[in-house]
């Protein structure tokens, strides 16, 4: 059995704030039947009759005890983990306010002091009673509540022979006091929902953290297998018909078959690491031998200022190259292909076009998985992806991206 230190350790920071300040609160409202015992045992109390005196303090004690549960099951209303405590928050009142009474009432008649121990005991109990409340009922409804245990408790005062004055400054310093406590104890239970809010917005966070990550884990496993198996097929293919005809090549095609699944075996693993990145030469270089050996002509003009850009970018826009390509093969019978990389304007714009496209292309409004991952990894670094309308039968990708972007990391988990 672990040791209660122990225990208290694994309990979460929410869990041990809502602790602390419930004890508070209950701590707090033990000091209600300690003034009555002191106002019992002074000069006040001293002439009142056995009976009286047990009385009363039998009262305090019932009324600490409603105190508590009213606070306890308040709070939990509060949270919002049980229904409101109708019932014994009007047992509660009828006890703390029959008190109110009979402790002025009594105390009050026959005092010698300037400041009877009844009328601060009295006081305890008005300020006590409306703190639970304060918690347990609706904010717009504290001030009414309030207000009305006021007026009920008023006239005790005057039956008890407090001058009318007197009775007039009890009544304002019982309404501050109440304002004061109660302000108190709602701000202590708003304290504790706001950290068990934040506890589940922190949970929330990271629970859209992991889904995130998941995102970009698929998003980059389409970007690496897409074109290897893509191209893997072609070979397969070719080397199928190469084999039919007796050519000594399919020997060839199926060595390079062997490579690009190897190739692809690491890719994955660096994706799962986390680590991967693209490079745009090697992309470049990449997608011309996939594409003519697909019978694609292509194109590839990236000017001189291609080597400036940053490792960042080259590696966001060799993502570009690599699904530009890779759509090329399975969405198109293109025959030509261009490539072509511009530095305008504080942005590197990459256009990929080609022809073969069918009549009915893909629906521009569902560009599809993997164009849809690659506008978000653009989005990601400033960047955006746009489709401008080509010519019939061909079909257009450009994608830009700002240049400042060395301050700027690749995702990484």
């Amino acid at each position: 059995m672990p040791k209660p230190a122990r225990r208290w350790r694994d309990v979460g920071k929410p869990k041990r704030t809502e602790i602390f300040i419930r004890w508070s609160l209950y701590l707090t409202g033990l000091l209600q039947p300690l003034v009555v015992v002191g106002a019992l045992t002074g000069q006040d109390g001293e002439g009142l009759p056995a009976p009286t005196r047990i009385a009363i303090a039998t009262a305090s004690l019932a009324t600490t005890a409603l105190f508590l549960v009213c606070c306890r099951t308040g709070l939990e209303h509060y949270l919002g983990r049980r229904p409101r405590p109708t019932g014994w928050l009007t047992a509660f009142t009828a006890t703390a306010l029959g008190g109110y009474w009979a402790v002025l009432g009594t105390y009050h008649s026959g005092s010698t002091e300037a400041v009877p121990s009844g009328v601060v005991a009295a006081t305890w109990l008005l300020v006590f009673w409306f703190a639970p409340l304060a918690i347990a009922v609706p904010a717009k409804a504290c001030a009414p509540i309030g207000l009305l245990g006021l007026l009920l408790c008023a006239p005790a005062a005057l039956v008890g022979g407090v001058p009318a004055g007197a009775a007039a400054g009890l009544a304002v310093g019982n309404a501050v006091s109440m304002v004061l406590v109660g302000a108190t104890w709602r701000g202590s239970a708003w304290i504790v929902a706001v950290v068990w809010e934040l506890d589940t917005a922190r949970e929330a966070q990271a629970r859209l953290a992991v889904a995130e990550e998941r995102l970009r884990f698929s998003r980059d496993l389409h970007d690496v297998l897409g074109r290897n198996l893509t191209t893997i097929a072609l070979k397969s293919e070719l080397a199928v018909q190469l084999a039919r005809r007796g050519r000594t090549e399919a020997a060839d095609q199926m060595v390079e078959v062997q490579r690009i699944a190897q190739d692809s075996q690491r890719e994955v693993r660096e994706v799962v690491r986390g680590y991967r990145t693209a490079d745009l030469a090697a992309e470049v270089a990449g997608a011309r031998s996939v594409l003519r050996a697909a019978g694609v002509e292509c194109d590839i003009d990236l000017g001189p200022d291609a080597a400036s850009l940053s490792a960042v970018a080259q590696s966001v826009l060799g993502w570009v190259v690599r699904e530009a390509t890779t759509n090329v093969l399975r969405h198109s019978e293109a025959g030509h292909c261009t490539v072509t990389l511009r530095l305008d304007g504080g942005h590197a714009r990459l256009e990929v076009e080609n022809d073969g496209v069918g009549e009915r292309p893909e629906p521009r409004d569902h560009p599809g998985t993997g164009l849809l991952g690659l506008r978000e990894r653009l989005a990601a670094h400033g960047g955006g992806l746009t489709l401008p309308p080509a010519d019939p039968g061909r079909f257009r990708l450009t994608a830009s991206l700002p240049l400042n972007l060395p301050a700027l990391e690749v995702a990484a988990p």
